[in-house]
């Protein structure tokens, strides 16, 4: 999610581009003007813009040229470059030099939305700051990472004692624990922050996909690849690239990555050359690596060559003295956000939030404050007002027993031979189905549940048409 008022700086010398930006973006962007690359740079010092839209062709600097002159003022501005069919070479030796994505002319409108949005989120990832409660909230603006118990302590300080070390580092922790926050705590206060800084979500990118978004591909590589495609590793050379949910990788391209580690270079899909890179590593997981090595599905010698340095977080549920800290810190977060007034709880409201387990840790807790705020009648959250999608099955839980006896129930009407329905198929529908559900269609929430992999939730989702 991009927050709002967010500028744009649109760099080429056809008025009808301007127009067409100005047009086609809502009015809480902010676009300006630059007809040539030597304004460009002026206009990108002085307003500080959130990402750049530059054409390669322009009369007076270029934009191949003004873009290595953004890059030594600002790496961290994303910069998309637009050419014309003819310059597509040019656009391909743009990506090398830093730009964050290209665009041909004359561009899709729903696709130049598509990449200004990740373009303008992977800005707002590196520059909004990320800071650890040992300060005064107060004095703080951005992103905090809560907590005073002795657990996250410890996460403190081996923050501050690996971010400007050089190394890769994993975090490991369950879904919702703050995985995320972590990495880009590392990334700012690295050697590298004034570099670019790039996140890659191992689980959300099809395996067909994701050895290509990595490491790029060459023209003709397999179906579709109708021209060379810049990889990730490529593109954020000198920077910081964050591989979360490293532990659904597929087993073929984590032994890509481990030569990236040991010796620094890759190859494109189906292409020959070696390419050399220099970038940081930061990986996390909320898979047992232990038990994916003992299954083929994670490679032991990428397992510890990541494991230079492990930063482990705690689930919500084992550091409860935190949790009246970071729900006060939310309330203060999204007070702001709803401009609403919410001094805290109800005593029964407290109770609630307080004997509740928070599988989906801060981030289903995050959500919960967020929707009881906007739900608020009062000055307080009243406890009718706190909605746990799973607090009454927690209070309620039926023994195996139970469990067994309604599902025997269940299996014994499909197999009279008077019902229509194919037993396997559809109790493994109604499984899955009711996994996602619980999880709020967190897939890898989903297959935790249900003690398979990953892969295969994708597969039967397809298989059975679910909606997610």
């Amino acid at each position: 999610m991009v927050s709002a008022n967010k500028t744009i700086l649109i760099v080429d010398d056809e008025p009808n581009i301007h127009y067409s930006f100005k047009k086609i973006f809502p009015q809480d962007y902010t676009i300006l003007s630059a007809h040539d690359g030597q304004t460009g740079i002026e206009k990108m010092q002085q307003e500080k813009p959130d990402v750049i839209v530059m054409d390669v062709k322009m009369p007076g600097m270029g934009g191949l040229e003004a873009l290595t002159k953004m890059k030594e003022i600002d790496a961290r501005i994303p910069v998309i470059m637009m050419t014309a069919f003819g310059t597509l070479n040019t656009a391909i030796t743009a990506m090398k030099n830093g730009a964050f994505d290209y665009m041909l002319k004359p561009f899709d409108v729903e696709k130049m939305r598509s990449v200004i949005r990740k373009a303008l989120h992977n800005s707002e990832q590196m520059r909004r700051n990320v800071s650890l409660s040992t300060k005064k909230e107060s004095e703080e603006s951005g992103d905090l990472i809560v907590g005073s118990s002795e657990a996250m302590q410890e996460v403190y300080k081996l923050i501050g004692q690996v971010a400007s070390q050089d190394v890769t580092i994993l975090i490991r922790g369950e879904s919702g624990t703050g995985k995320e926050l972590v990495a880009r705590a590392i990334y700012q206060h690295s050697r590298r922050a004034d570099q670019p800084f790039l996140e890659i979500n191992c689980a959300a990118i099809p395996q067909s996909l994701l050895e290509s978004e990595l490491f790029g591909h060459e023209k003709g590589a397999f179906t579709g690849a109708v021209n060379r495609h810049i990889g990730k590793f490529e593109q954020v050379d000198g920077g910081t690239l964050f591989l979360d949910e490293i532990g659904e990788m597929p087993v073929s391209t984590q032994a890509k990555i481990l030569r990236v580690i040991q010796q620094g270079e890759f190859s494109r899909v189906g292409g020959k050359e070696t390419i050399k890179t220099n970038v940081r590593l930061i990986a996390a997981t909320n898979v047992n690596i232990e038990d994916a090595i003992k299954t083929g599905n994670f490679r032991e010698d990428l397992y510890y060559r990541l494991n230079v340095i492990t930063i482990q977080l705690p689930p919500l549920r084992d550091r409860k003295h935190d949790l009246i800290q970071l729900v006060n810190y939310f309330i203060r977060k999204y007070n702001e956000e709803t401009g609403k007034n919410i001094q805290g709880l109800t005593q029964e409201a407290h109770k609630k939030i307080k004997e509740y387990n928070w599988p989906g840790n801060v981030r289903e807790l995050e959500n919960c404050i967020r929707r009881s705020i906007v739900l608020a009648k009062g000055g307080y959250i009243a406890i009718e007002e706190i909605e746990l999608d799973s607090s009454v099955e927690d209070r309620n839980v039926p023994s195996v027993e139970e469990d067994e006896i309604a599902l025997d129930r269940i299996i014994s009407k499909i197999m009279t031979g008077k019902s229509n329905l194919k037993l396997w198929p559809t109790v493994e529908k109604i499984l899955i189905a009711k996994a996602l559900q619980k999880t709020g269609n967190n897939q890898v929430q989903a297959a935790k549940l249900l003690g398979i992999h990953r892969n295969t939730l994708r597969n039967r989702i397809d298989r059975y048409d679910l909606d997610v």
